[in-house]
């Protein structure tokens, strides 16, 4: 497609990050960078039909897990958790409609149904628009179920470029020169790449737009056409405004695919975590220092007393904890802080991680031969694992030498930074010595 790109622009090499990915309840993100609102309705179509051939697996890519929850999952939390979003259709397979029906139960998923899809991609978004009814003044936002990065900056610019030009859509530079080839199988001619741009998604369009552009649009569209925009401007004389898009927007398509969006899901989630104390003089002291030396590994770290009173808001804003515990507390206090997790229902879209670092003395090792019990940690976390809550455990031994002692905290900075980014299930309820 060829554009005059004076759109919004940003770097095109700026490196791939998931920009406000939320890390708590859909619809509860504290890493929005403002309050955004419009005054006119918007809703969303996702076709989410393809068979996932490229991937080379038996799923379809939008119905792949990772971390507990299928991509399609990810996708639509995207778009749930932006307020003036009044409603989210799924268009799938017909087959996949009772697959999709149980993602938006378990997940309780809100603003979102599932209409079964058509033989094409075209005739599965048509069905999709008809879905939503009349809506006359609205914008409706077409985006692919296998972008799950797209955040509410750039879906505020589309929705508020198309209220104003009736389409708009996404577009990043091209990486590689295109090229058109002779039958034979030699090269016939090169586009200028500076010259063209990418078509990417989202993409939006007043209601009357894209509902006359399918109204009046051919079978050979519905059956062979791939771009919205185009009918837009083909029936509709509709010339759609074109905006930079960030790199995030990427989508998923081979499998190889599947297992960054999984490395961008983790580090989206290891970026901060909350340290319990219990209010110990010794354990806050344990818990300055693995707040430096887990700092410096890339993750924030709050450290706090409990998880009552104002302390209270880490429930609905972490999905890390660590608790500290000193002596012989056992697991009492983490089995606390797993109550409290349990009661809040905090793991439904991420699994929570919990580790418990026991700090034990030398006389308590004199006295039971062993500071923590195994068996116990191993208890409580396959309990905690149904709840989706991913419990570890590390022991050190407090020890008077100055350099033994860094070490060892060094240590569990290590451990713990890496329990956090990786949520290992072949780890959880283990008792890693540091």
């Amino acid at each position: 497609m060829e554009v005059n790109d004076t759109s919004d622009r940003c770097d095109p090499d700026r490196p791939a990050h998931p920009g406000v990915f939320p890390t708590r309840e859909a619809g509860k993100s504290d890493h929005q960078p403002a309050e955004r609102s419009v005054d006119f309705p918007v809703s969303v179509v996702l076709p989410a039909g393809g068979t996932g051939e490229r991937t080379g697996l038996q799923t379809p890519k939008q119905f792949c897990s990772f971390l507990g929850r299928p991509l399609i999952s990810y996708t639509v939390q995207a778009f749930e958790r932006v307020s003036w979003i009044q409603s989210i259709v799924v268009v799938v397979a017909k087959e996949n409609m009772d697959l999709m029906t149980d993602i938006v139960q378990r997940f309780q998923h809100r603003k979102v149904r599932a209409v079964p899809g058509g033989s094409s991609r075209h005739r599965s978004i048509w069905n999709g628009v008809l879905a939503l009814g009349e809506m006359e003044g609205a914008v409706i936002i077409i985006h692919d179920a296998v972008r799950p990065f797209v955040d509410e900056d750039f879906l505020y610019k589309i929705a508020t470029a198309a209220k104003e030009h009736g389409a708009a859509g996404a577009i990043r530079p091209l990486v590689s020169t295109v090229i058109a080839t002779t039958s034979e199988g030699y090269l016939d001619h090169s586009l200028e790449r500076a010259k063209y741009r990418a078509s990417e998604m989202p993409q939006g369009f007043t209601y009357d737009v894209i509902y006359q552009a399918y109204q009046r649009c051919s079978e050979s569209d519905f059956e062979f056409g791939t771009e919205c925009l185009h009918l837009a401007l083909q029936y509709c004389g509709t010339n759609a405004k074109l905006i930079q898009g960030p790199p995030t927007l990427w989508k998923v398509t081979f499998k190889r695919d599947l297992a960054a969006a999984e490395s961008i899901i983790k580090d989206a989630l290891s970026r901060s975590a909350c340290v319990i104390t219990g209010g110990s003089v010794r354990a806050a002291t344990l818990a300055d220092a693995l707040q430096k030396a887990v700092g410096a590994l890339g993750t924030e770290l709050d450290v706090i007393p409990d998880l009552k009173g104002e302390n209270a808001r880490y429930l609905l804003k972490e999905v890390n904890f660590i608790q500290v515990s000193v002596g012989r507390s056992c697991l009492s206090e983490v089995e606390a802080v797993l109550k409290e997790l349990e009661a809040a229902n905090l793991a439904l879209l991420h699994p929570l991680v919990v580790i418990w670092v026991h700090l034990s003395d030398s006389d308590e090792l004199s006295v039971s031969g062993r500071a923590a019990q195994p068996a116990a940690i191993m208890d409580l976390s396959s309990a905690a694992k149904l709840q989706n809550i991913l419990l570890y455990g590390i022991q050190l031994h407090q020890s008077e030498d100055t350099e033994c002692w860094e070490r060892s905290v060094s240590r569990v900075a290590e451990l713990a930074s890496a329990l956090i980014r990786e949520r290992s299930l072949a780890l959880v309820g283990q008792l890693l010595q540091a």
